[in-house]
Parts: structure tokens; C-alpha cells; sequence
């Protein structure tokens, strides 16, 4: 092959690289929207809410909970390949942010397995439901496990989400506002997490982390369309 052939395909396969990074990114935003509006459309309970009522959706809404239990299986691996996906393209541009990478790499591990946990016990709830005539103390338990799984999810996402959007942004993949989007949105994610045994007794503090669960969305979208349309390398 030829010098300028060579170059050709070599542009072409980092080209395929940074879609597929960023087509990952905007899977897992929707995945990640499809749940919540799954959970959400069908009324699940807060975290406030009496065990009684929690047992009451888990047995009544089997199909909906293996949905949104789908859609958190599929994001697990479409998070991986992009938090390694976006290392590898912050190293090929000359390694700016590279330490940044590397924290978004054992971050976003760790938020895996912790929504790996979340949905575990999502569906041993409504497993365990459709048996039960009244709420059990193991049933109660692992309802407040899985409450406390998400609260701890928090503060990872958002030490994820503020080291993507500096990693990005230092190896210029993304624009200055979208830094600002994730130191914002990741400050948010954190400050809730301070308040992660409130969030999972069922507090309004819940609502600071979704708005920063927002705007990782929004990251997501436009860090997503950003790479599927530029030829990064």
C-alpha cells in the first residue's frame, strides 16, 4: 500500500472510531431516558413512599420493570465503550486530558457495577413481588439496598460526567460550553451525593441529582452528534 493510501485508511479507521464513541454516547443517553420514562410513565414509587405501595407496583407492573431492566442492560455496556472509547481518542490527539480519561475510565467502572447492583435488585423485586400478599422484612430490605445503590450511583456519575467534559474539552472534541455543562451538572451530582442517606430515605434532594442526571444527558446528546459528525481522531 502506498504512503497516501495508507493515510487514507488510517483517517478512515480513526474517522469509524470516533462514530462509534460517539454513536455509544447517544445510545446511552436514550437507553438511560428510556428507563426513567418507563419507571416514570407507570407511576414506580419514590423512595419515601410505604413499603406497602412499592410492593403494589413491583406485582402489578412486571412488563414495565423488565423493560426499564432491558434498557439499564443495554447502557451498562454502551458506558463502557464510550468512557474507553473517549480515552483512546483523548490519547490519539496528543494525550491532553489523558489524566482526566483515566478518571472518567475507573469512574465509569464503578457506575457500572453499581447500576448493575440497582437493576439486580430492581428485579428481585419484582420477582419477589408477585408471591407476596404483604411486604416482607427481606423485601424491605432490599428495596432500601436498592435505594441506596442509586444514592451512591450520584456522586460516581457526577465524578464521571466532570471528567468527560474536561477530558473532552482539553483534547478539543467539545466546545467551552459544554465543559461549563459538566462542571455544572457534575457539582450537582456531587452535592446530592453528600446527601445520599437523606436521598435514599426518600428526600427532595433527589431532584439536585436529576437535574445533574439532565444535563449529563444533554453532554451525552450533543458530545454525541458532535463526534458521529467531525472527522476526530
Amino acid at each position: 500500500m502506498s504512503v497516501e493510501g495508507a493515510t487514507r485508511e488510517n483517517a478512515r479507521s480513526r474517522f469509524v472510531r470516533g462514530r462509534l464513541v460517539g454513536a455509544a454516547a447517544i445510545a446511552f443517553a436514550v437507553s438511560v431516558a428510556v428507563e426513567n420514562a418507563v419507571l416514570a410513565g407507570t407511576g414506580a414509587p419514590a423512595f419515601g413512599y410505604p413499603i406497602e405501595e412499592v410492593l403494589a407496583y413491583y406485582a402489578a407492573n412486571r412488563v414495565s420493570v423488565a423493560i426499564a431492566s432491558s434498557a439499564i442492560g443495554l447502557s451498562l455496556p454502551l458506558l463502557l465503550v464510550f468512557v474507553t472509547g473517549l480515552h483512546g481518542l483523548v490519547e490519539r490527539r496528543g494525550g491532553a486530558g489523558a489524566d482526566w480519561s483515566r478518571l472518567v475510565l475507573a469512574a465509569g467502572a464503578t457506575l457500572s457495577a453499581i447500576f448493575a447492583l440497582g437493576d439486580a435488585l430492581q428485579i428481585g423485586l419484582a420477582l419477589s413481588a408477585d408471591g407476596l400478599a404483604e411486604p416482607t422484612p427481606t423485601f424491605e430490605l432490599v428495596w432500601q439496598v436498592h435505594a441506596a445503590a442509586f444514592a451512591l450511583a450520584l456522586p460516581t456519575l457526577g465524578t464521571t460526567f466532570i471528567g468527560a467534559a474536561l477530558a473532552a474539552h482539553a483534547s478539543g472534541l467539545t466546545p467551552a460550553w459544554q465543559r461549563l455543562l459538566g462542571l455544572v451538572g457534575g457539582s450537582l451530582l456531587l452535592a446530592a451525593g453528600l446527601g445520599n442517606l437523606a436521598i435514599a430515605d426518600g428526600s427532595a434532594l433527589i431532584f439536585v441529582g436529576l437535574l445533574g442526571l439532565a444535563a449529563w444527558l444533554v453532554w451525552l446528546l450533543a458530545t454525541g452528534v458532535r463526534l458521529v459528525r467531525s472527522d476526530v481522531d
